[in-house]
């Protein structure tokens, strides 16, 4: 039989209890002030938090089984979640000028839980709620003394999680119908990120097109070794920028002798996170570009790909921001 789970964390925090206590009720609210969104799905119920309140964090699914506002919150898990029992979010006062915030998970794994809890979700556990505590250190404080650290398991969890590009239809937008005559190639991936997530198109587009993956790096600086004997001009920053934008959409592109180049950017929030759609238009302009365009062709889709890929975990990823803190609390120091 599988032993159970008895998983705690918690965290000294130098203000009263009824302080954090407010940040505890609103768990699971449009305003979460804990949970670690973008990087993680946001915990959602089907109600405001109260005891027979229904929901989760996306596949981990539990229902409120009891709740004193500004002090705890008990949820059982659903059973097809593979966890049997409890987590529970809580505040304990220490007296009146610090409290603990504790987080407690007593649960048996069951199916497949009992490989995966050892093997990944017990890592992505811990370091979903030392995020969560960190946040509430870091809203009742200003700052958080040591950010908790991501390790490789998951940082590789975010990205299945929170960032997945798919090939789509063009879009119906209001900027790149139109911007090339006849293209010769035409085609659109799209990213879909958690709420919380930056919804500026013109932020997209440059950690599209002026942050991309090493990889693309070199692929780039290789693309314009090769391409001069053939009178194919060398590329730079100015194929990328950008020619017009609304609130939604950015347009970047070039007209090179060649080809004419057009990109998309469309940033489309709604109440479950963030699409952004990044679309591609060209047209050769002569035999020397036709020939380019066919070999770009074969690599083009895992570029585009790469790169949206790269600026969605850029975006999302919290260890990026930890480190950030872990330098301002050395130079304090």
């Amino acid at each position: 039989m599988t032993a159970t789970v008895h998983n705690i964390h918690e965290r000294v925090l130098p203000v009263s209890a009824a302080r954090v206590g407010r940040l505890l009720d609103r768990v699971g609210a449009d305003d979460d002030p804990l949970w670690p969104s973008p990087a993680w799905v946001p915990v959602r119920f089907d109600r405001p938090l109260a005891v027979g309140a229904d929901g989760g964090h996306g596949p981990v699914r539990y229902h409120v089984t009891a709740y004193q506002p500004g002090h705890r919150a008990e949820l059982t898990f659903h059973p097809r979640t593979g966890l049997t029992g409890t987590h529970t979010l809580e505040v304990e006062e220490r007296d009146a000028h610090s409290c603990v915030l504790r987080h407690r998970l007593v649960a048996r794994p069951t199916g497949g839980m009992r490989l995966l809890w050892p093997a990944l979700v017990r890592v992505c556990h811990d370091t979903v709620i030392e995020h969560l505590l960190d946040n509430a250190e870091r809203a009742v404080t200003g700052t958080v003394e040591r950010p908790v650290r991501y390790p490789w398991r998951a940082r590789l969890a975010v990205g299945l999680e929170s960032v997945r590009v798919k090939a789509v239809p063009m879009p119906t937008s209001t900027l790149l119908p139109g911007a090339i005559d006849r293209p010769d190639l035409a085609d659109a991936f799209a990213l879909r990120v958690p709420p919380g997530t930056t919804t500026d198109p013109q932020d997209w587009a440059d950690a599209i097109f002026r942050n991309p993956p090493r990889a693309v790096v070199a692929l780039l600086r290789l693309r314009n070794r090769l391409v001069t004997p053939f009178g194919i001009e060398r590329g730079d920053e100015s194929a990328f920028d950008t020619i017009a934008r609304t609130d939604r959409e950015v347009l970047l592109g070039t007209d090179a002798g060649h080809l004419d180049f057009r990109a998309g950017v469309l940033v489309e929030p709604d109440a479950d996170g963030t699409t952004v759609t990044v679309s591609t238009l060209a047209a050769t302009r002569s035999r020397a570009g036709r020939a380019y365009l066919a070999v770009v062709r074969l690599v083009h889709p895992l570029v585009v790909r790469a790169m949206l890929r790269h600026a969605g975990l850029t975006t999302v990823a919290p260890w990026r921001s930890t480190t950030t803190d872990q330098r301002s609390s050395a130079r304090r120091a």
